[in-house]
């Protein structure tokens, strides 16, 4: 059974696999890029060295040519060229199902070995497995060919690693890493060893605390990339001292010594250290008594610390930070019931501190959109190429933040609207230059905060959706009526129907209309909502608006008899009263004039059957979706609360109309209302409403004539 550690391997891996894809797409425009050169070496030697470590041998021996043929490109013996780009991308995927296939701890089937080998062929015929003048890369622990990639100043680090205490039975040697240090650069080390009790000394235990001193020219994250598979359970500290060239030998050994004096001598006293030699050398050399110079910069003392949670327990601290916001509701509605001034105020203090730890809670959730943003840069690249097109993929607001549940739902709706653009939307180099474009298209990709919601939107420069052609391929589905006249709008919501598709023929792409169904149905179910603008023979854009967090949400409170219910804030758009005359019609779908505008609404108390009296006054909360309005009739409006999301269960997960509930301060529950299947509801009772005066006009002009 998989442990722990090789468990965290396959993590982390495959993180450096997303960033191993977006350097590839990225070098492949620069072919040039020393930088992006190393990035993928690094990635790779990391991959094979680990992967050999915690014994994944398939895949350090698979990485093990990837990494040799970057290895000749980073002496110039091999170019960067489209060929080897897209071999690499290949070899990317399946250390990615090697992985999947360790996880599962199950064997490689022969389809995935014969495409390896495959791959390793392709590779050995077009890289020199030993490169003029060097040595084979060997082993995958042998690190002596890792010199720096770029030409920056080298600079002087300080490290304090100390490893778990079972390290050694995890079969791992931290000798090994402190020597991986030494091969980037020059290298002095002080090993301390902890104090422990007679039963803890163990052999088989390590209790030692490594502090190293490396002047080297890498950047710092090929330092962070050795301790990647121990860094979550070690002690690790990686600091700038100073940049190289103002520290000499005497001052190295100065460093040394204090470091072997004391086992935990601050930074700070280090830094200081080579700030008082570099003093003395310029008054030694009268350039100056004012500190300055090279060696006189302050050093960047903050280094890079983060740690990973699963995600299970981000979840677990969510739902807790929603308890207690319940808790506090109750405490306040006790307080003001009691009337106890000193309670109130304890109240107030309560609510103001998990105010900041609800907010807080939801921060650590919220991830950078950029992350998913990354993943269609291979989509768009490798599809264009499928079809002959020229695409190129323009992001922008990747640094906008969106809870991570939300993000993980939201990449299959992301993946149709773009293959959707990418098929549909973008014409073939040739139709472009005949309607005086560019060969290449574009497709743009952004996100931006509007309010309580992120707004994203997929746009292209392509031919536009062609209106006549989603009416006319309606009509031959009996979707619509041959006779009817749709609006714009109308037709374009159309491309979202189940089953509904434009393509003359099923591919590999398109044609089975399924695609924008999905991202209607997932866009629906986030709480979201979807906007099409089209510019025929200019491109069209789709526009999401979907919510920061799915966990707590603002909300109008209604009350319908003795039921309270739940409205998301984020769709509503008014409230009015109903007037007295639609009161006393009959139940069901009815209609309201809103200052000379038509909208259906939906009786609460009728679609859920409640009973009771009725309330002398009636409201309609107005609430749109998808550019379509629609009113909900309540007996009362009692105001918005910041309410906290619970599921209802396994029975009552599929009641239409209801999404799930919430718990009010007084202990008592408000079911929320799903407002799409309940629009549908009102559109459908709208239109028999309207086919229903139509047929009585006509039998009434009939009559006359």
């Amino acid at each position: 059974m998989m442990d722990r550690n090789q468990q965290a391997f396959i993590e982390e891996a495959r993180d450096l696999l997303s960033g191993l894809e977006d350097s590839l797409l990225e070098i492949e425009h620069d072919p040039l890029n020393s930088e992006l050169v190393g990035k993928i070496f690094r990635a790779m030697h990391t991959i094979k060295g680990a992967s050999s470590m915690f014994g994944f041998d398939a895949i350090a021996s698979f990485t093990h040519d990837i990494e040799t043929a970057f290895d000749a490109v980073r002496e110039g013996v091999v170019a960067v060229t489209p060929q080897l780009v897209s071999m690499t991308l290949a070899s990317r995927d399946h250390i990615s199902a090697l992985l999947s296939s360790a996880e599962s701890e199950v064997e490689p089937d022969l389809e995935l070995t014969s495409a390896g080998d495959e791959l390793l062929k392709r590779f050995r015929e077009l890289v020199p497995q030993t490169p003029p003048g060097k040595t084979d890369t060997g082993s995958p622990h042998d690190v002596k060919q890792m010199m720096p990639e770029t030409n920056q100043r080298a600079a002087l680090y300080r490290i304090h690693f100390k490893p778990p205490e079972n390290i050694l039975l995890r079969g791992l040697d931290p000798m090994n890493l402190i020597q991986e240090l030494a091969a980037m650069g020059e290298e002095r080390h002080v090993v301390h060893s902890e104090e422990t009790s007679p039963d803890e000394s163990r052999a088989d235990l390590c209790h030692s605390v490594y502090d190293v001193l490396l002047s080297t020219s890498h950047p710092l994250e090929s330092l962070q990339d050795v301790f990647i598979f121990v860094e979550e359970d070690s002690e690790l500290r990686i600091e700038k001292l100073a940049d190289a060239s103002a520290c000499d030998k005497d001052v190295w050994q100065r460093l040394i010594e204090a470091m072997q004096a004391s086992k935990g001598v601050p930074t700070s006293v280090l830094i200081s250290m080579i700030k008082e030699a570099h003093q003395i050398h310029q008054r030694v050399r009268n350039e100056s008594s004012t500190y300055g110079g090279a060696g006189g910069q302050h050093p960047d003392l903050k280094s890079a610390q983060s740690i990973k949670v699963p995600s299970e327990r981000l979840d677990k601290l969510v739902n807790l930070v929603g308890e207690l916001v319940t808790v506090q509701a109750r405490l306040t509605q006790a307080a003001v019931n009691l009337s106890d001034p000193s309670l109130t105020q304890i109240a107030e203090e309560v609510e103001a501190l998990i105010s900041e730890l609800r907010d807080n809670a939801m921060s650590i959730r919220m991830v950078p959109i950029g992350t998913t943003f990354g993943r269609f840069k291979r989509l768009v690249r490798d599809l264009s190429a499928e079809l002959g097109k020229e695409i190129q993929l323009v992001t922008e607001g990747e640094d906008t933040e969106l809870d991570k549940t939300v993000i993980e739902r939201l990449g299959d709706p992301l993946v149709h609207m773009i293959r959707n653009s990418i098929d549909h939307g973008i014409e073939l180099p040739a139709q472009r230059e005949q309607v005086g474009k560019a060969r290449a298209g574009t497709i743009r990709l952004s996100a931006s905060h509007s309010g309580t919601s992120v707004k994203i939107s997929i746009s292209d420069d392509g031919a536009g959706f062609d209106t006549e052609a989603i009416r006319l391929k309606a009509v031959m589905q009996g979707m619509i009526d041959p006779d009817a006249t749709p609006t714009e709008q109308e037709l374009l919501s159309i491309v979202f129907a189940p089953g509904f598709s434009t393509a003359k023929e099923v591919t590999s792409v398109s044609g089975r209309g399924v695609g924008m169904d999905v991202v209607h149905r997932s866009i629906e179910e986030l709480g979201g909502q979807i906007e099409v603008s089209n510019s025929p023979g200019k491109g069209a854009t789709i526009t999401l608006k979907l919510p920061l967090t799915l966990a707590i949400i603002e909300g109008l409170l209604v009350k319908v008899g003795s039921e309270l219910f739940v409205l998301p804030l984020a769709s509503i758009k008014e409230c009015v009263e109903l007037p007295a005359l639609e009161q006393r019609r009959g139940k069901g779908g009815q209609l309201i004039n809103v200052r000379g505008e038509i909208i259906p609404y939906v009786r609460l108390r009728d679609f859920f059957g409640i009973t009771g009296e009725t309330s002398t006054y009636e409201y309609v909360v107005i609430t749109e979706i998808d550019g379509r309005r629609c009113g909900f009739a309540v007996d009362a409006v009692l105001g918005e609360h910041q309410i906290v999301i619970k599921s209802l269960g396994l029975m009552y997960k599929d009641v239409e109309g209801i999404s799930g509930a919430t718990v009010l301060g007084d202990g008592t529950v408000a079911l929320i209302i799903d407002i799409p299947p309940l629009i549908a509801v009102a559109v459908r009772e709208r239109e028999r409403l309207v086919r229903f005066e139509t047929i009585a006009g006509d039998d009434s002009r009939n009559k006359r004539n």
